[in-house]
């Protein structure tokens, strides 16, 4: 990757942010960050009381008890225990980030849809968690110790069927598509994409404005289930290049094949964090901390959530960097493609406008939590590769 994505962020134009734009992203940020960083510890620390103390097995068991204490009530009554326990801590705090969100004005969504989508993730992690977990159990039940042979496998090909699932089943749950009218916008996406090398089915609206007035778009799904999707806020508000702009930085993570490789790294990181628990869900001082016999009780089910919760929190700084990394190549790819760094600037500072971004954030917070470059980085790059593409010519 060219040096040119990694510029420092003070290396930008003194007048691309307004004083005031600076001041109201730093004034969200400030107002925000507490609630989410606050989410992530109440519910790291409600999964470690559960799973490194008695406390988990004893909710097991009486959840377990309470739909007539077979092993199978006590492993879905257990994991659906962990799941509303959880959801019911982080709750509060999300409600306290939707109203931060919606004082600097990018909430259009009321309180009551807002729980209605609370409800659907619910209702979808449920119907993910109790299957997997009734399956996780059987394996440690057949083998409690070397359970995490075939539960590593499967988790690697659960983790590609969910993406390529995800588009299909899980995106219309939150949001209604329909097609881009035909039109010079629709017909100079597809004529980018054919430009780039890039096969995509259709080109989409979300009705994202029924939630916020943040702007986005995104390509998704694999071969013939690609699709380009943008936010009917982004159409609305930004210039017909600038929607060019953000959509060519989205055909780059699938001209770099981001995403399958992203999904196989994913399945990579499953399995790996599979053999993890299974080397600790054997250790024994950690299940006598829990109260759990071995792998296969049931009441060791809090240990193995807790232990998976840990090593996400672990690793979150290291996908972080990586994911920025895969976003400066992709801000490579678009003025590659375009060559139009001016608009490729004025793209991106629409984008931290109308989001309410923090554009120059504390470098602690971006290495530990951001997933893509600070606006000023970003603007700072595009000019660096505009000097070298002039040089050279």
């Amino acid at each position: 990757m060219d040096a040119t994505l990694d510029v420092p962020a003070d290396d930008f134009a003194p007048d691309d942010f307004t004083p005031a734009e600076r001041a109201r992203g730093r004034a969200l940020r400030r107002a925000q960050v507490p609630w989410v960083l606050a989410a992530r510890v109440a519910g790291l620390a409600l999964t470690l009381v559960l799973g490194l103390t008695p406390a988990g097995a004893g909710l097991v068991s009486a959840v377990g008890g309470l739909l007539g204490g077979t092993w199978a009530a006590e492993v879905l009554g257990g994991a659906a225990a962990l799941v509303l326990l959880g959801q019911a801590v982080r709750l509060p705090f999300a409600a306290g980030t939707r109203t931060v969100r919606a004082r600097f004005g990018l909430v259009t969504q009321g309180w009551g849809g807002w729980a209605v989508d609370a409800l659907r993730g619910l209702g979808l992690t449920l119907a993910l968690a109790l299957p997997l977990t009734l399956a996780l159990f059987a394996l440690t039940g057949h083998s409690p110790r070397y359970w995490w042979l075939p539960a590593a496998g499967a988790a690697a090909l659960l983790t590609v069927a969910l993406s390529f699932l995800h588009p299909l089943l899980i995106e219309p749950v939150f949001n209604r598509f329909s097609p881009m009218p035909g039109g010079e916008l629709r017909t100079a996406l597809l004529d980018l994409a054919e430009r780039d090398g890039v096969r995509v089915r259709d080109v989409l609206v979300a009705d994202a404005s029924r939630r916020t007035t943040a702007l986005n778009a995104y390509v998704s799904g694999f071969g013939a289930t690609r699709r380009i999707v943008a936010y009917d806020t982004l159409l609305s508000t930004a210039t017909p290049r600038e929607v060019e702009l953000v959509v060519a930085h989205e055909l780059g993570h699938v001209k770099h094949r981001d995403v399958p490789v992203g999904t196989a790294l994913g399945a990579l990181g499953a399995a790996v964090a599979v053999a993890l628990l299974g080397l600790l869900g054997t250790w024994h001082p950690l299940l006598e901390a829990a109260g759990a016999a071995d792998a296969a009780d049931p009441r060791a089910l809090p240990l193995l959530a807790a232990l998976a919760s840990a090593l996400g929190a672990l690793s979150g700084p290291a996908q972080c960097a990586v994911s920025r990394r895969i976003e400066a190549r992709a801000d490579r790819h678009a003025l590659e493609l375009t060559g139009d760094a001016e608009q490729f600037v004025a793209m991106q500072r629409r984008l931290a406008v109308a989001n309410v971004a923090d554009v120059d954030p504390p470098r602690v917070l971006e290495l530990l939590f951001a997933t893509h470059p600070s606006a000023t980085r970003r603007i700072a790059a595009a000019r660096a590769w505009r000097i070298a593409r002039d040089s050279v010519v």
